[in-house]
């Protein structure tokens, strides 16, 4: 079980870094924390649309893992 436990926490740290990164590439939807960054600024490299739904799908994907890491963890510190 230790492996298991081993896997899940090296599979849930590389998931929140790349959790991270996909959460700082998709683009600003308003005034907030995104305008401090640049993200207020129009320009015409900004993604197209399929583009943007394939990044939300990667980061939703990628944040089920995590969150799945999270809770198996929880379920071996409960129960083993």
């Amino acid at each position: 079980m230790e492996a298991v436990r081993i896997g899940l926490q090296v599979l849930l740290v590389i998931g929140g870094l790349f959790l991270t990164l996909l959460i700082l590439l998709h683009k600003g939807k308003g005034g907030g924390l995104s305008d401090m960054f640049g993200g207020g600024m129009s320009s015409t490299l900004g993604g197209s649309s399929v583009a943007e739904r394939n990044l939300d799908r990667f980061t939703i994907g990628v944040a089920l893992v995590w969150f799945t890491c999270v809770v198996g963890i929880g379920v071996l510190d409960r129960f083993m």
